[in-house]
Parts: C-alpha cells; structure tokens; sequence
C-alpha cells in the first residue's frame, strides 16, 4: 500500500505543473481515482493523458501497491470549463 500523498506527489514530480486530487475508492488503499490537471496534456488523447500518469506510477503499479487506477484528467481550460458546469 502506498499512502494517497505519495502517489499525488510521484504524479506532480513527474507531470510538473499539475492540480492533482487522489482518493481511496475502497478503504483498503490499493483502489484509487486520481484527478489531474496539467498543461502537459494539451494537445493529447485521453489515451495518451493517462499513459503519462500510469507512466509516473509505474513502480507502483508493478510492485501492486495500487492494484487500481481510476483517473480523471483535464488540461487547465477543460478543467475550468467542466468547473463552471458544476
């Protein structure tokens, strides 16, 4: 298990500029939603977006510290657009 904190900063170290929310979905720390926000992902798919998470989280994947992933990402304009939907 790693600790919710951690996995937001691995996120931010490796996407840089980012907003990122984690949550455990379950109570037993291996199911998880991350939401993240980053310039890094304009111009990019959905597909493309998540890959440099799961990139970020790799170790962690692997090793089955978080055996899953659930992720919610936007560039800073879709965010503050879905933001104003709310």
């Amino acid at each position: 298990m790693v600790s919710l904190d951690r996995v937001a900063d691995i996120i931010r170290t490796e996407l840089g500029d980012a907003e990122v929310q984690v949550r455990d979905l379950t109570g037993g720390g291996d199911h998880l939603e991350a939401l993240v926000v980053s310039p890094k992902f304009d111009g990019l798919s959905l597909v493309q977006q998540h890959q440099l998470v799961y990139g970020a989280l790799r170790s962690e994947l692997a090793s089955e510290a978080i055996h899953a992933l659930a992720l919610k990402t936007y560039t800073p304009e879709k965010w503050a657009a879905a933001s104003q939907v709310s």
